[in-house]
């Protein structure tokens, strides 16, 4: 009976063992799924706020291109008024 009592008392060792580790398994699994949700919180934030950086970006971009324009313009009309000034007649290139 001594084999049997040790295999009895070994065999429940191994049961205790068994659910020892699958409890460590579920915990583990929650606690990396846990990780995992945060990490990935972490990412949308992390994304929205680079989203939001390129839209002030192209706005910026966008005023900066349409000042660009204006004053394009504004000197493209400042040289005419000094050409008309000066006498000059540009389809030509020369003075009046």
């Amino acid at each position: 009976m001594t084999g049997e009592a040790e295999g009895s008392a070994l065999d429940l060792a191994v049961r205790r063992l068994e659910r020892a580790m699958a409890m460590l398994e579920n915990r583990m699994s929650d606690k990396m799924a846990q990780a995992g949700a945060e990490v990935g919180g972490l990412f949308d934030q992390d994304r929205a706020r680079l989203a939001a950086e390129l839209d002030d970006a192209r706005a910026r971009e966008k005023a900066l291109e349409e000042a660009g324009a204006q004053a394009s313009d504004a000197l493209g009309k400042a040289i005419a008024e000094i050409r008309a000034a000066l006498g000059d007649d540009p389809a030509t290139g020369t003075e009046g």
